[in-house]
């Protein structure tokens, strides 16, 4: 079994040397990107985004992308998580469809099918039926809305895009699927977290190491699918 170690992190920090204006968030945000091991380590593999490292845990620990299935991934873009399950469903003997949608254009990946819309946009979905034999056996979701600071509107906001992700699962994922969506620290709200209790038959919080630390978010896992609540 290969194991996911963190990268490292034997970089030498960096420090801006830019004396151009810049608001404290961006430069916080910059400083952090350039001394981040894992950002280095993207690049360094070719993947579009730290955020691949996430899905490559997550999947180490919950076994979820095997040779042959077919992925959904909402809110894809850049294309970070599109290349890990490409990387994992995708072999010479068995060939998976990994179909990504994001309002954004992404830029063209190898073995994956792009639509680009509202993945609740009814013209989006009948796009997506078109492409798949069957539905899903996994959907993927690292949507996050924009944050505005506030932590209770911030939690409100990502519970609705979870409840949006469910809801696009009662009618794409198949019996014993699996889905994975981003929450924050709390997880999923209670009444939320009944339905996906009774339409999977294990809902699980994770915090994948690559995630960093003092982030809020984390993942919600949840292991066959049985239908509606």
């Amino acid at each position: 079994m290969v194991m996911i170690k963190p990268p490292a992190n034997n970089i030498d920090k960096v420090k801006l040397k830019d004396k151009r204006e810049r608001t404290a968030s961006s430069r916080q945000w910059l400083l952090r990107q350039l001394n981040d091991p894992y950002v280095h380590k993207a690049k360094h593999m070719g993947y579009r985004s730290r955020a691949a490292f996430k899905l490559l845990e997550i999947d180490q620990k919950f076994k979820l992308l095997k040779p042959g299935i077919t992925v959904i991934d909402l809110g894809a873009a850049p294309g970070g998580w599109a290349q890990v399950a490409t990387q994992k469903v995708i072999t010479t003997k068995k060939r998976g469809l990994i179909v990504a949608i994001d309002l954004q254009d992404i830029k063209p990946l190898t073995d994956i099918t792009f639509l680009q819309g509202d993945f609740l946009d009814e013209a989006v979905q009948a796009q997506l039926q078109t492409l798949l034999p069957d539905k899903a056996d996994v959907v993927l979701s690292d949507m996050a809305a924009p944050a505005c600071g506030m932590t209770d509107v911030d939690h409100i906001r990502i519970m609705d895009l979870l409840e949006n992700v469910y809801e696009f699962c009662l009618v794409s994922l198949k019996p014993g699927g699996a889905m994975v969506a981003k929450v924050l620290r709390g997880g999923a709200e209670n009444v939320l977290l009944q339905k996906l209790k009774k339409s999977f038959t294990k809902v699980v919080h994770f915090k994948p190491p690559a995630s960093r630390q003092h982030s809020s978010e984390m993942y919600v896992v949840c292991l066959g699918f049985r239908g509606a609540a």
